[in-house]
């Protein structure tokens, strides 16, 4: 019989021992752009938590999520499908019943894993529930979830385990342009001198879409920032980074639960977010426009033992369908075959270093509104469009113009790059069936 390692999740006789199936450990907030992190370079705040994820495991820098709207984007990770498909296209909606028994909980539940899930579900109940295949073990809210992740690391456990910590910061963002109380942070508004400045791209650019303003303003009510000054959108960037700082130090608890406990050792962590925030960048704040700031999402995995630590990859992935088939793929399950996310797993074990994907798509529909917009990322460009107004497509080179300042739509020696944007586009409409975005799409 083998030696019982205490702590690791690894028993004597049982199935793990024999396969070693790790530990997953999934962590996520609720609106953070990928920047958001000192990791990242960002000398506005500082995330010792996140860095030392990254410092211990490996960091994707073109991470996307598939919706930039929380039910639709976390819908879409727990089952490996796009939003539409689903349809899960708002926030009022649920799972439909044919996907609720393949889920990531019960899927692994049926591998042998305990599931437990802490935190936001939003799906579209803020608490989950047993349905889903996962224990509960805290509801929805910030206030104590990382204390009752850690009281469940130190149980003993007689098999492998899956447990989602699910914050909601740096969400309480929201309530915060709002002017309503926060409800999990408590924030200080410094003197304006010591607020962080404006980014580069503060100011909308160029040829962008008539769309965006539309939609900004139709959601005054809910995202009232058509009046900020300069010095309100500093402190904007300000409360926004100190709740990010915020759950920085809520992870940290978690990690450091998993060190004491001897976890470590045989534990897979991945740590995303459902979508970003606009941080001010473009004057836009909040969700659901195709902005790099609110798609491109934080994405860190560290192995067991912090193999490969350290690495930055720039291979472009999704964390909806991508981090679906991940986690299938550390667990031993089978795909299902509706599921068309790419795993991870070689990319992050060293074992491949090509791109595995031509193309991803984030798909969009405004927060209480019907106007639909779609991005799709190649390697080296970014194509988004909106179905009506003038300038509805733009086209970015994403190695030299980062902060989409230049759209390349309107210059003559781009056309056949973006036509090839629009084609890749199309063969995704037509394959995803999606007759509405065929109309749409510009012809030559």
């Amino acid at each position: 019989m083998p030696v019982i390692i205490t702590h690791c999740g690894i028993y004597a006789g049982s199935v793990y021992a024999q396969n070693n199936y790790p530990n997953i450990v999934f962590m996520m907030t609720d609106q953070q752009t990928a920047t958001a992190m000192s990791c990242a370079g960002n000398t506005d705040l500082k995330t010792p938590n996140m860095d030392r994820l990254a410092t211990e495991g490996v960091r994707f820098t073109n991470a996307y999520c598939s919706f930039p709207l929380c039910t639709p984007s976390r819908a879409s990770m727990f089952t490996g499908v796009m939003p539409h498909q689903l349809p899960v296209t708002v926030n009022s909606a649920a799972i439909p019943e044919e996907f609720v028994n393949q889920t990531l909980g019960h899927l692994l539940s049926n591998k042998g894993y305990e599931c437990v899930y802490a935190g936001k579900w939003h799906l579209p109940k803020a608490t989950i529930d047993p349905a889903h295949g996962f224990r509960k073990i805290h509801d929805f809210g910030d206030i104590g979830l990382a204390e009752s992740c850690v009281a469940y690391l130190e149980k003993k456990h007689e098999r492998p385990f899956f447990m989602v910590a699910s914050f909601d910061n740096p969400h309480n963002i929201c309530e915060y342009a709002r002017r309503q109380p926060l409800p999990w942070a408590q924030i200080a508004e410094p003197p304006i001198e010591d607020c962080p400045n404006l980014p580069a791209n503060f100011r909308p650019a160029a040829y962008e879409p008539d769309q965006v303003r539309i939609e900004q303003t139709k959601s005054f009510l809910k995202y009232p920032v058509l009046n900020y000054s300069n010095d309100d959108w500093r402190r904007y960037r300000n409360a926004y980074y100190r709740l990010v700082e915020h759950v920085d130090r809520e992870i940290g608890k978690v990690l450091d639960g998993l060190k004491r406990q001897g976890l470590e050792r045989n534990t897979v962590v991945i740590f995303s977010s459902d979508h970003g925030d606009g941080a001010g960048a473009h004057q836009w704040n909040q969700k659901s426009a195709l902005f790099e700031e609110v798609v491109n999402v934080p994405l860190i995995v560290r192995l067991p033992l912090n193999e490969h630590g350290g690495r930055v990859l720039n291979q472009i992935v999704s964390n909806g369908p991508d981090i679906f088939a991940s986690v299938c793929d550390w667990a031993d399950i089978d795909l299902p075959v509706y599921a068309k996310g790419r795993s991870l797993k070689d990319l992050v074990e060293g074992s491949q270093n090509e791109e595995l994907h031509e193309f991803i798509v984030t798909e969009t529909c405004f927060d209480a509104s019907d106007t639909w917009g779609w991005t799709i990322r190649t390697p080296k460009f970014k194509y988004v469009l909106y179905p009506a107004g003038r300038y509805r497509e733009q086209l970015f080179d994403m190695e030299r113009d980062r902060g989409e300042q230049v759209n390349l739509v309107v210059e003559k020696r781009y056309k056949d790059v973006l036509e090839q944007h629009r084609k890749l586009l199309k063969e995704w409409a037509k394959e995803n069936r999606q007759p509405f975005l065929l109309k749409v799409i510009p012809e030559n």
